[in-house]
């Protein structure tokens, strides 16, 4: 089953935790065991899974990411947005979480974020959830 959401950021930068959204794709394909491919149709924003309990870890990796392709760099594409597309593809635009018993297989502190680079922007996710073979 395929199922698509959008979400509205509210910043140039920013990661939205999207957990809740994907479970719920889970839920409605009723899968017990499968994969859920997490995907982002975006060119200046990804899909990532990082501690969801403290939110200086998202902090932090923003303004890691920020020092990697700060805006103020050189570059050669001329809207405006190349820092964005150089944080997208150094995060991914995809991620892939097992499934097992109808839920999401994650670890303790883990949630899937949306990683806006781009914004404020309404963005699209599609999660394919994708049963396992019997």
């Amino acid at each position: 089953m395929t199922h698509r959401f959008n979400i509205s950021t509210r910043a140039r930068t920013q990661l939205v935790d999207i957990t809740d959204r994907v479970e719920a794709a889970v839920r409605e394909s009723k899968a017990r065991s499968a994969v859920a491919h997490v995907f982002a149709t975006h060119t200046t924003a990804g899909i990532t899974i990082n501690e969801n309990a403290d939110p200086s870890v998202v902090a932090d990796l923003l303004a890691a990411l920020e020092r990697m392709a700060p805006d103020d760099a050189l570059y050669h594409h001329s809207e405006g947005n190349s820092p964005a597309h150089v944080k997208a593809s150094l995060v991914g635009f995809c991620q892939t979480v097992p499934v097992e018993d109808g839920k999401l297989v994650l670890g303790t502190w883990q949630g899937i974020y949306l990683c806006e680079f781009d914004g404020p922007r309404t963005r699209h996710v599609v999660v394919k959830v994708q049963p396992d073979a019997e």
